[in-house]
């Protein structure tokens, strides 16, 4: 249906003829003013003017009154007759002349303007929901420059030849990415939306423009500007029910509109480093409506990865006693790390339709849907549709640009071109192994593929059972042709070079799912693995490798507790777009116990005790306990729904963009006795809720519950107990507080000791739980403040019996150099005061996850998400 609709537009956009109002827009200086609003009156058609003033409009054959507007200039009106030529016609605007009301303000009384926005503020809800749906198309254009970048970034240097294909040795500032979008919009209350992108256009490129269309709304007490990364607290509105406790407001004067008095006011946060805008909001006198502002935030906005972000709006009347906003310009400035960049985003909006009815189930899990022909259309249907005129620069960029993709592109899959794009790959250098690994794509005629070698020098491990260890892992990635099947096979090599053992293993994985823009998502992976390996006894252990090989070099401190195993694995997992997602996986082990063969420190020291390579923190609640060698055959079933799964469609596949519910998860385990000579008998269930929950102005929770426990137990070996994810440590003590990086936040304890609660118990409970002020109470404080280093507390908790239990409490500050986290944490063991101590981690707008151990029982390799520190 949709591409019915599609043709049908295309069709009536070349076979019908369509002339154009087009002008230019000045101020009375004679100085251009970029972005003006223009408009057909009683309509809710209309333009803007580019960054050069310059506007066009597509119109049939008739007589029309358009209208401009600016802020801060007066609107006006010319009528316009349209035969069968285009029309010109030109805006001269003057600044706004503002009228002063005569105020009486008495000794200690407030501006005027005071009373003006508590009017507008009792009229706020009613406008966020007088109109209960509507539609609109709506235009976007969206245009990032680069004015200046360093000769390098993070220790990688950047080629004078890539500075000079930019442009930045012109003397201007060259456009980096520019995108073209149309989109019709749906929204319904109170919280359904849709947006269909009918065509999209990205200089250089034939992908996809994700420059969205946001509905900024002044009517929401908290006003959220692109995504919650910006600020995960929201902006506060100046007309919000609390926004007199937020804003300072001045009266500045008035003008008249259409009969309509326009109040103008001026926007002034009370407190810097608080989420508020500064600028001029323009209210309607007696509807107490938005007519128009032009506000801006900053650092001091408390603004993240932009240094200012200025945002305008004009609405115009679509309806009786209904307005909508006609036209929005986000413009920004970014300069961080010697980049300096700025940008501009307009949208257009027009063709309201205001109450419509729409069908059953309209609106579905879809959120953005992309047409099948989105990037497809030709440069003649951008002529016709876009409401902004491009720019010289502009014009030229695509030209360039365009030019080159398409001439690259028609020679990508020619015999020579794939000849010389394996060649320019350049030799192999016996350095590149050890530095910066491997990696080679193979440019063939029905076949592209990629392999190598990841760089071995990080992949070096020291611990006390095999001494300096040497990790060799390669890849090999394809697309099987027929069947659109990844296949990655990951093969590994691991020497200890006191213990002189060699392992080695591989990895097979085959990863397929349904393409087609109207079909369901049914992801589905096969997992085929074997060797021999190491491991630790916690499979899903946060461990790091490389914190404990410094900890056990330095220290003598060696908390990586191993064992060797031959296996054989063969897993199954399949994703489904309800948001429900399960896996089995059937696991064989021959399970081999290892021994310490050497006590190397670097630091000689009487008090350095190398612990042995067991878990010997479980003897505390398992007396008697041991390892020897034994098989293991286990079977797993997980399965975990996120209700409320949403998506956005692109014409070949879906992309997830979460929930407004938590996850939901099981696992049931089964350790199957007799089978290959297994040695385990076991059943064991957990059950977990996690999720993240945004309160904006108030911060954001973060949490992970669970409950689970063993149904039999008759033969359960070290593997297979629950263990849960510790963080003790043994390194340097200041003034009472153990320093260590942090484990995995909202998934691990930060003080407890990595095996000392592990359990077989018929039932245990644990929580984790951290709330993340952004910059609540940290902002109120002097000085401080300007650091936009924030307030993070907490709690992690474990309940097994009164014998084994554990909670700790913390509090730290996170966003230090917009990296780092750090946490001050109070444990208590089973009743009892335990360890205090301060553990550094990621965590700010540039900190994020770094790789640990892998999960499933490798010890060299990284597959889980953890956060450490440095």
């Amino acid at each position: 249906m949709n591409k019915l609709v599609f043709i049908f537009l295309s069709l009536i956009s070349f076979s019908t003829t369509a002339q154009k109002i087009s002008g230019m827009v000045f101020n009375d200086k004679g100085d251009l003013l970029p972005y003006a609003s223009v408009t057909i009156k009683g309509t809710s058609i209309g333009a803007s003017a580019n960054n050069k003033g310059k506007f066009s409009i597509n119109v049939s054959a008739g007589t029309y009154t358009v209208i401009c507007q600016h802020i801060g200039y007066a609107r006006q009106e010319k009528k316009v007759t349209v035969t069968t030529n285009d029309e010109e016609v030109s805006f001269i605007l003057t600044e706004q002349k503002m009228t002063m009301k005569e105020v009486l303000v008495k000794t200690g009384g407030e501006d005027p303007a005071y009373e003006v926005i508590r009017k507008a503020i009792k009229k706020r809800e009613y406008y966020n929901t007088q109109v209960k749906s509507f539609e609109c198309d709506v235009y976007s254009k969206d245009i990032i420059k680069l004015r200046d970048l360093p000769r390098s970034f993070f220790g990688q240097k950047i080629p004078d030849a890539d500075r000079k294909e930019i442009g930045l040795d012109t003397g201007s500032a060259p456009i980096i990415y520019l995108s073209e979008q149309v989109a019709r919009v749906h929204q319904q209350l109170p919280d359904k939306s849709k947006l269909d992108i009918i065509s999209s256009r990205v200089s250089g490129s034939n992908s996809f423009s994700f420059s969205f269309p946001a509905f900024i709304s002044l009517y929401k007490s908290n006003v959220t500007v692109f995504t919650e990364k910006f600020n995960p607290r929201g902006f506060v509105s100046p007309i919000a029910d609390g926004a007199i406790s937020f804003y300072k407001f001045k009266y500045l004067g008035s003008f008249f509109e259409d009969g309509k008095e326009i109040i103008n006011i001026r926007v002034t946060p009370r407190r810097n480093y608080e989420p508020l805008f500064s600028g001029i909001i323009n209210i309607v006198e007696g509807d107490w409506r938005i007519h128009s502002f032009d506000l801006y935030l900053t650092k001091k906005s408390q603004l993240e990865i932009m240094d200012t972000l200025g945002i305008t709006q004009i609405h115009v009347p679509v309806g009786k006693d209904i307005w909508r906003v006609k036209n929005q310009l986000l413009h920004f400035n970014f300069n961080k790390f010697k980049i300096d960049a700025i940008g501009n985003f307009v949208n257009v909006y027009s063709n309201y339709n205001i109450n419509p009815t729409f069908p059953k189930k309209f609106f579905d899990n879809i959120v953005i849907k992309y047409d099948t022909a989105v990037n497809k259309r030709p440069k003649k249907y951008w002529d016709t549709v876009r409401p902004v005129p491009l720019e010289p620069e502009e014009v030229k960029d695509y030209k360039v640009k365009d030019s080159i993709f398409e001439i690259r592109r028609d020679s990508m899959m020619t015999k020579r071109s794939r000849d010389s794009l394996n060649k320019n790959q350049g030799k192999i250098k016996p350095l590149d192994i050890f530095i910066h690994g491997i990696s080679r794509r193979h440019y063939g005629k029905t076949n592209t593929y990629t392999w190598g070698i990841h760089s071995l020098l990080p992949n070096l491990r020291y611990n006390t059972v095999e001494g300096l260890v040497m990790n060799v892992e390669g890849f090999y990635n394809s697309t099987l042709k027929k069947s659109k099947t990844r296949l990655s096979i990951e093969p590994n090599l691991r020497y200890g070079f006191s213990n002189t053992h060699l392992n080695g293993w591989v990895d097979v994985t085959l990863r397929t799912r349904d393409f087609g823009n109207d079909k369901k998502i049914k992801r589905e992976t096969w997992i085929f693995s074997g060797g021999k390996r190491v491991s630790q006894f916690n499979s899903e252990s946060t461990i790091n490798p490389v914190v404990n090989s410094i900890s056990t070099l330095l220290w003598g401190n060696n908390y990586l507790k191993i064992y060797e195993n031959w296996f054989g694995k063969v897993g199954f997992a399949k994703r489904y777009e309800s948001g429900l997602n399960f896996s089995i996986n059937a696991l064989y082990e021959d399970r081999i116990p290892l021994a310490n063969t050497t006590d190397f420190t670097i630091w000689k020291k009487d008090s350095i005790n190398i612990t042995p390579n067991f878990p010997s923190a479980m003897l505390r609640n398992y007396p008697g306990l041991t390892f020897t060698r034994h098989q293991a055959a286990v079977l797993s079933f997980d399965i975990s729904i996120k209700p409320g799964q949403r998506y956005i469609q692109l014409p070949k596949t879906k992309i997830p963009i979460g929930s407004k519910y938590p996850t939901f998860s099981f696992n049931y385990t089964k350790g199957i006795n007799g089978i290959f000579g297994s040695d385990v008998d076991y059943d064991k269930w957990r059950f977990t809720i996690n999720d993240d929950k945004n309160f904006k102005l108030a911060g954001l929770l973060k949490y992970k519950i669970g409950i689970g426990g063993f149904i039999n137990s008759k033969k359960v070996e070290i593997p297979d107990y629950q263990h849960f994810n510790g963080n003790e440590t043994k390194g340097n003590v200041t003034g009472g507080f153990k320093f260590a990086s942090a484990s995995e936040y909202v998934n691990s304890f930060q003080l407890a000791s990595y095996y000392g609660n592990s359990t077989k118990a018929n039932f245990y409970s644990f929580g984790h739980v951290e709330h993340h002020f952004n910059g609540l109470l940290t902002n109120k404080i002097p000085l401080f403040n300007r650091l936009n280093w924030n307030l993070v507390a907490g709690s992690n908790a474990l309940y097994v019996n009164k014998n084994n239990n554990y909670v700790e409490a913390f509090a730290g500050l996170e966003n230090i150099f917009k990296i780092f986290r750090l946490d001050l944490v109070y444990a208590y063991e089973n009743g009892k005061r335990g360890l205090t101590g301060l553990r550094l981690g990621a965590g700010g707008l540039l900190g994020g996850s770094i790789p640990g151990t892998k999960g499933g029982g490798s010890a060299s390799t990284s597959g889980r998400s953890v956060t450490i520190g440095f």
